[in-house]
């Protein structure tokens, strides 16, 4: 049967009810999948004992161990890459988040995204890298690899240098702190974000990057996640859903004006992080391969469908498309693809994308009003929602057509082991996240007061202002 047929349209109806199901809590399903026993292999008695009985046959000689090789190629596109995914916090990030915050916070919300990019450089090259990819157990890495110690120039991941790779996932650790500043954007003290942001990349973005993409539990149970959709975005979304919480709503909130500021910087950043996105999923193929470039084509379609979508559920809903909306569901597409840019075909992409515009036009607007929290830039409407469906529908989408034997043979099965990443790094993002702000809320404090607030980050964080 054709790719595109009777399949997909199955596919589509088991992925809208997947998603409806997912964010209205856990599948029914999922602990008769869980529970279900696994086959064995039976060897029978008469082929043991002929086995154990005749002579044995003379064994081919093993075949040689291929010698991992640099490949030039793929190191030139990862080069690339890393600058690409660089370039979406600083500038894109700090754009995109600068122009929707009131025009006294402008430098604030800016320099998170900056400091972010500093600290966690160091942090990752310390201990952050080693802990995140070093053996270890299933859990978390060890400290083998602290100050990359053992990485020479010779060193390999794969077909590229191993400090190459150092630096591509440092990337995607920057842009993970840079954001959850989104949610608590005008009210955080920047020294308690710097000391957050020190913290939580230790505690919480590097085991659970580990879980994912070290060798760790979630990797073992076959988890599919290609570029980050629970390591990068259910992680920063829920943990700035609960640091909103924690500091709680600004003042004015609901009763004064809190309109973007200047929405062409958040248009010129979106556009950045939307070019920048082709290094964030193309990127993690790891080669300048067909890998990647599908990578691209489904990053591309899913992006533009969930602009669309977006643009569409706003016109019907409030009668015109804004260019806010726009920006924002191209972002979201590009969140939803993520965890599944290289296994799903662009027809998989092309309905993630437009499930996606849907799904976090309702997570900005009809949940948040639902949580009640002032998640003041939309991390977790638009990564923590958006990480959700794109995790779970991965499990669907998945496609042998793209990955071949390595492809999920039981669907179900696979939205489960999706599902479970999904639980497992809610649980253990938000409660880590919440442990830390506490302590360091009892130690200096975690908001400004209320008169700095009034009087703006820029001049009572930083010192300057916007004239």
């Amino acid at each position: 049967m054709h790719e595109y047929g009777v399949g997909n349209m199955k596919k589509i109806i088991m992925a809208l009810s997947l998603t409806s199901a997912l964010l209205s809590g856990a599948p029914a399903w999922a602990e008769d999948t869980a529970s279900a026993p696994s086959q064995t292999v039976v060897v029978s008695q008469a082929a043991d004992h002929s086995a154990s009985t005749s002579t044995p046959a003379p064994q081919p000689a093993p075949a040689p161990v291929a010698t991992p090789k640099l490949d030039t190629g793929d190191t030139a596109w990862v080069l690339i890459s890393t600058a690409l995914v660089l370039l979406m916090t600083i500038p894109g990030i700090a754009l995109f988040y600068g122009g929707m915050v009131r025009k006294k916070n402008v430098l604030g919300i800016m320099a998170h995204s900056l400091m972010a990019t500093a600290l966690v450089s160091v942090v990752w090259v310390a201990v952050g890298y080693s802990l995140a990819f070093d053996a270890g157990n299933a859990f978390i890495g060890g400290f083998s690899k602290a100050m990359l110690s053992g990485i020479g120039l010779d060193t390999l991941q794969g077909t590229i240098p191993e400090v190459l790779f150092v630096i591509f996932q440092m990337t995607f650790a920057i842009i993970t702190v840079a954001i959850i500043s989104g949610s608590v954007a005008e009210r955080m003290k920047f020294g308690a974000f710097v000391g957050f942001t020190t913290l939580w990349i230790l505690i919480v973005y590097a085991p659970i990057a580990h879980w994912v993409w070290g060798g760790g539990w979630l990797a073992a149970d076959g988890a599919l996640d290609f570029a980050g959709g629970t390591v990068v975005h259910i992680n920063s979304g829920v943990a700035g859903l609960v640091a909103a919480y924690m500091l709680g709503k600004r003042v004015g909130f609901g009763k004064e004006s809190m309109a973007p500021h200047n929405l062409t910087l958040t248009v010129i950043g979106a556009g950045l992080l939307w070019v920048g996105w082709f290094g964030f999923n193309g990127g993690s193929a790891l080669g300048a391969n067909g890998g990647a470039a599908y990578a691209l084509v489904t990053t591309q379609v899913a992006a533009a469908a969930a602009a669309l979508s977006w643009s569409l559920i706003e016109k019907l809903i409030r009668g015109k498309t804004s260019v806010l909306g726009i920006a924002s569901g191209g972002v979201a597409g590009l969140v939803v693809i993520t965890p599944a840019a290289g296994y799903v075909t662009v027809g998989g992409s092309l309905i993630m994308g437009l499930l996606g515009g849907v799904i976090c036009f309702w997570g900005t607007t009809a949940l948040k009003r639902f949580l009640k929290a002032d998640d003041s830039l939309d991390a977790f409407g638009l990564h923590a929602v958006g990480g959700i469906a794109g995790a779970i529908l991965t499990g669907v989408f998945a496609s042998s057509f793209i990955m071949g034997d390595k492809a999920p043979t039981n669907l179900l099965h696979q939205v489960w082991v999706q599902s479970q990443g999904v639980l497992a790094t809610i649980a253990y993002s938000a409660i880590c996240t919440f442990i830390i702000l506490k302590i360091i809320d009892v130690v200096i404090g975690i908001r400004v007061p209320h008169d700095d607030e009034r009087m703006g980050l820029d001049l009572s964080q930083h010192g300057e202002r916007i004239e």
